[in-house]
């Protein structure tokens, strides 16, 4: 097992041979400290410690909202050089700050080297309120994070090095993690909105879609849905019309949508069940067409009457191998979730679609005789590979069905 306390990274603050006091210390619940240099927002914040083995897009991952409550530890050691701007941002409501509320880096934070970089990544850190820690062994962490699970913990910035440990131990301690905690309702934007946003094209940004372009209208049911996932929507000729995780079923029918999408998000699936469980099943009772993706996918396997559970340590990268069993093909994709839907409580007449490569848990499911499947991976990538992107066409697929309309390939 190893031992954080033998590392340098959580060395005590009056060790003699430490060069300067650190600024920064991630605190875990079982007492360990680990010491380093704070970057970003000062403070402190309770959350759970995960790791990230993405190679690129750090600032897509900040700012996706399924990270809400957990801090990230980054294992690829060089995080900054492409700064920060504003259309590699993931949460629909960026007032609000849904995302990672902590970050753990190896290295110093490089200067941005980049053409579309706007401002240095530890003055975009600050500007959202987010706390970080760099200058540790983030490969011993991330070994600690893999034999132990993923631990409560207190990350705390304080430029002057003056900090009550004792507190901080005790801080951690009290936290009561992500079991049974509902952030879908604080990361929804809690209003319904129109999303018009095409997908970014290199050198050209987004473009908004034309209103005779609008063929299918998706209502998006948002539980802390990204950027990317309208985007790719719009980019097939859907009309998207976003909603707060709270909608019932009466709302969004009265929305005389084509189909429903149910969106990522934060926190435990099994504490959103008073509000969206009902209203997936009743959407179910339906025709319309149903895709869910991550949370979505866990709420829409409980109002199948599956169960989820708390993982060791989740699924966090953008280099996770999947296979689909409806084309026998296997996919890299990117992964971020904690919690999964046991593939043994699946009931009959739900058919599990994807799977694993890693270790064998459920990454997607479709109801038979029913236009309903979900998946658990982000297959709309930011960041990651876009092996996925055929998905969106699949669903796309049952809204042109419902119209008579012939299919799309699948794979563009």
């Amino acid at each position: 097992m190893t031992d954080l306390q033998s590392e340098p990274t959580s060395r005590a603050p009056t060790a003699p041979w430490s060069e300067e006091r650190p600024t920064a210390v991630l605190v875990l619940a079982d007492g360990t400290v680990i010491e380093g240099k704070g970057i970003g927002a000062t403070g402190s914040v309770q959350a759970e410690v995960v790791f990230n083995t993405a190679l690129t897009g750090y600032q897509e991952i900040l700012t996706d909202p399924s990270y809400l409550g957990q801090i990230v530890t980054f294992t690829f050691p060089h995080i900054g050089n492409v700064g920060a701007n504003d259309e590699d941002i993931e949460d629909l409501t960026p007032a609000a700050r849904h995302g990672a509320v902590g970050v753990i880096f190896k290295a110093d934070m490089t200067d941005p080297s980049n053409y579309r970089a706007a401002r240095h990544l530890d003055a975009w850190l600050k500007a959202r309120g987010m706390i970080g820690l760099c200058g540790i062994d983030t490969r011993a962490l991330t070994s600690w994070i893999r034999e132990n699970g993923a631990p409560n913990a207190v990350i705390a910035h304080e430029p002057s090095g003056a900090f009550d440990l004792e507190a901080l131990k005790a801080e951690a301690r009290a936290w009561s993690g992500l079991e049974g905690l509902d952030l879908a309702k604080v990361a929804s934007s809690g209003q319904t909105s129109h999303w018009t946003e095409t997908p970014w094209i290199w050198n050209e940004g987004s473009a908004e879609l034309a209103a005779d372009k609008a063929r299918y209208h998706v209502v998006c049911v948002d539980y802390g849905v990204k950027r990317n996932i309208l985007r790719l929507f719009t980019g097939l000729d859907c009309k998207v019309t976003v909603v707060p995780a709270t909608s019932s079923a009466e709302d969004v029918l009265a929305l005389k949508p084509d189909g429903v999408f149910l969106s990522n998000g934060p926190g435990d699936p099994a504490a959103t069940g008073a509000y969206a469980v009902p209203m997936v099943q009743a959407l179910m009772r339906t025709d319309l067409p149903v895709f869910g993706i991550c949370l979505g996918h866990q709420i829409l396997g409980l109002a199948l009457g599956a169960t989820t559970a708390k993982m060791h340590q989740g699924h966090h990268g953008a280099n996770h191998p999947v296979k689909d069993h409806t084309t026998g093909k296997v996919e890299i994709v990117s992964m971020n979730h904690g919690f999964a839907v046991d593939s043994g409580s699946l009931p009959e007449g739900v058919e599990e679609t994807h799977v694993s490569l890693f270790d064998g848990t459920n990454c997607g499911l479709r109801v038979t005789g029913k236009p309903v499947f979900s998946v658990q991976h982000h297959p709309e990538a930011s960041p990651g590979p876009q092996d996925s992107h055929y998905l969106f066409r699949r669903f796309v697929n049952l809204l042109r069905e419902k119209k008579g309309e012939a299919a799309l390939p699948e794979r563009a």
